[in-house]
């Protein structure tokens, strides 16, 4: 792999990233309703999602992930049904984010497991991988410091622009905790998770 096309694979996945999609939504909808520390969880689920695919493309699985098209296709509509299901709840909780109990997931490892989903069930983060991936490089003459920068760039652009998306929306929610309008952030952050369980739903 040269510097080249590790540059333009970058640049590439850091466009992809920043375009609103299912793990943007699902990010952002954590932070707001949880936290930064939430919504870093989400986020890395998001990127271990990217990992798993990274694996399958580098180390020749992509047979495999054939093999399990309808095994993400039921990932795609649990994910989904769960995205809603949260936003609704979310919707129709009464009280101000300060004062009321998030809905589930509250934890780190219930929020990493909903990025996770989000993005294995992601139509574009499949296709991307399979599809795009290869043509930067040749993934049968991949070394094992072409394999850890592979992972490296994923970390720096799709890890970092999540963040970014986790830590705006936490600074967002916090600017606004005391006042008395969180409601609407509530049902904003709601629409949101509800939005993007729609999202995967009608993605193909």
């Amino acid at each position: 792999m040269t510097i080249t096309s590790a540059l333009a694979l970058y640049a590439t996945m850091i466009v992809l990233a920043l375009i609103p999609g299912p793990g943007v939504i699902v990010v952002i909808a954590r932070s707001l309703d949880s936290g930064f520390r939430q919504g870093l969880a989400t986020a890395l689920g998001v990127l271990s999602g990217d990992f798993f695919f990274i694996g399958l493309a580098v180390f020749g699985l992509s047979a495999l992930a054939e093999l399990m098209g309808n095994f993400f296709v039921v990932i795609r509509y649990i994910g989904a049904a769960y995205l809603i299901y949260l936003g609704f709840n979310l919707i129709i909780t009464k009280g101000s984010i300060e004062h009321t109990q998030a809905p589930k997931p509250a934890s780190h490892s219930a929020n990493f497991l909903v990025g996770l989903m989000t993005s294995m069930s992601n139509p574009k983060v499949i296709l991307f991988y399979f599809s795009f991936f290869p043509a930067f490089f040749d993934l049968e003459t991949l070394s094992l410091i072409d394999i850890t920068a592979l992972f490296l760039i994923a970390t720096l652009s799709v890890g970092m622009v999540m963040t970014g998306y986790a830590y705006i929306a936490a600074k967002t929610k916090s600017s606004i905790a005391t006042s008395p309008k969180t409601q609407y952030l509530k049902i904003a952050s709601g629409a949101l998770l509800i939005g993007g369980g729609v999202f995967i739903v009608l993605r193909s």
